[in-house]
């Protein structure tokens, strides 16, 4: 009995320290990059394609990034142009595929263009971040239920922290057999899965306190 317990405690000392460390290192700016995905015209009130809260996302999106700016933390941005046939929004050239003045890159940022949800695929991203010795992402955008979803996703299977700011990204109504889940269950449901194994959910009041 007095051995079984001596191995529990062991066990909980080692989780509890290893959450320590990792915590430690999901804080450090030098090894932490911001990635704001897909915030662009199309998205907002006017567009092609408006989401609910666009907003208010992009607003808490820009206090991450000049944050970041402040902080050191390298901001990596990354818009959407729709490129396969029958797109009807983020269309190459177009001002509905500008990305939005409220996250408007600096000329010394990142800017890495996508064509499929998942910001890794058939872009430099990965490679950008392991040659810069990224480990932690905290990730903002649009939207929840696809490119978010699909970039988060595989981040944490290439191996890195993630942190996904709920209150900085936007989705939108979904039907599905003639019903309709509206955007804040929508939003509330992916969330949920993505804080069950992917990556923390947060909030841009806990980000500005962090850093």
């Amino acid at each position: 009995m007095k051995k079984e317990i001596l191995n529990l405690s062991a066990v909980c000392l080692l989780t509890i320290g290893s959450t320590s460390v990792l915590s430690a290192q999901q804080h450090n700016p030098a090894a932490t990059a911001l990635i704001v995905i897909d915030i662009q015209n199309d998205y907002f009130q006017g567009g092609k394609m408006p989401l609910s809260g666009a907003d208010k996302a992009g607003r808490n999106a820009k206090k991450l990034i000049e944050k970041s700016r402040k902080t050191g933390i390298p901001v990596i941005h990354i818009q959407h142009i729709a490129l396969q046939e029958g797109a009807t929004f983020f269309l190459p050239d177009t001002k509905g595929a500008e990305i939005h003045t409220d996250v408007t890159p600096l000329k010394n940022e990142k800017l890495i263009v996508k064509h499929y949800p998942n910001s890794f695929h058939e872009t430099e991203l990965l490679e950008y971040l392991r040659q810069n010795k990224i480990k932690n992402l905290v990730f903002a955008g649009m939207m929840t239920h696809v490119c978010i979803d699909a970039t988060v996703r595989a981040a944490k299977d290439y191996g890195f922290n993630c942190t996904l700011i709920g209150d900085a990204t936007a989705t939108r109504d979904l039907e599905i057999n003639d019903q309709t889940a509206k955007a804040a269950e929508v939003q509330k449901a992916f969330l949920a899965a993505l804080n069950f194994y992917y990556a923390e959910i947060s909030s841009t009041s806990k980000f500005l306190a962090q850093y």
